[in-house]
């Protein structure tokens, strides 16, 4: 293998090399889950417990303690403010486990890239099929409390993995950027975990967008996570369909994310081996 040669930088060899390491990706993704909880006595049943402990910690936190209410109209009991604040907590999770991870991924498989002929691409593949793993266990512990709570189960809760589909993209592209820059900058690493908990605050995860003041509400439809976070509430608490046009744009300019950073990886990773 030469460590050196040129790799497809397009947007087809992007899909195209999800499609050919498919089974690839689908296994070391299986192991990436199931090493988390390697050891414990529990063993993947922490996927499910951990949601379910900080869903009690929001209600009691907010709906207790803070007295908090979302505004949503009609009976709001204690719990409603902390379903609707989970959607937010899943939506930015899964982008920050993915920018927060991407740094070290090359690094941490080192032996991919000097000794072995491994498709260094699929790596943010695996980062991502983890943490959509994580985000739907999360997102089965939601529906299940708003059912027990509420009695309400809608049918458009089936449409949330489409309102996911911007932000995988877009993660992605970061991804695939990060995993790269952090080769050459091993600085990035701690700059993730700024810029994501930072990101937290910027979007509507604690508060509407509706709680803002007027002139700092277009700064707020900046931050690619608002648009995700407001959809993922109207399908998954509010039983409303989302914005198609908006999602449509959101996609888009997701793909060129994607692509973008694709193209980034695939130029950069010739160098790899000589900083490894």
């Amino acid at each position: 293998m030469n460590p050196h040669q040129a790799h497809s930088a397009t947007p087809w060899a992007m899909f195209a090399s999800l499609w050919r390491n498919r089974q690839l990706i689908r296994q070391m993704t299986r192991r990436d889950v199931v090493g988390r909880y390697r050891g414990s006595i529990m063993g993947l049943a922490w996927s499910f417990f951990n949601p379910v402990l900080m869903l009690f910690v929001y209600t009691f936190v907010f709906s207790v303690v803070f007295k908090a209410r979302w505004g949503v109209g009609g009976e709001e009991n204690k719990a409603d403010f902390a379903i609707i604040l989970f959607v937010g907590m899943i939506v930015h999770g899964l982008f920050a486990e993915c920018i927060n991870r991407a740094p070290g991924l090359i690094l941490s498989n080192v032996n991919y890239v000097k000794k072995v002929v491994f498709p260094l691409e699929i790596l943010p593949w695996v980062a991502l099929g983890s943490a959509l793993f994580n985000c739907f266990v999360s997102t089965a512990v939601l529906l299940l409390a708003q059912f027990a709570i509420n009695h309400i189960f809608s049918w458009t809760s089936m449409i949330f993995p489409l309102v996911l589909l911007p932000l995988i993209f877009a993660g992605m592209g970061f991804t695939w950027f990060l995993a790269a820059l952090g080769v050459y900058v091993r600085d990035v690493g701690q700059v993730t975990g700024i810029f994501t908990t930072v990101l937290l605050f910027l979007s509507p995860v604690f508060y509407p967008v509706s709680a803002l003041p007027k002139e700092y509400r277009g700064l707020l439809q900046l931050n690619p996570l608002t648009l995700i976070i407001e959809e993922s509430r109207k399908v998954l608490v509010f039983g409303k369909l989302p914005d198609w046009s908006a999602l449509g744009i959101a996609v888009l300019a997701g793909l060129t994310i994607a692509a973008a950073g694709f193209w980034w990886f695939q130029k950069t990773r010739k160098g790899f081996a000589d900083v490894l």
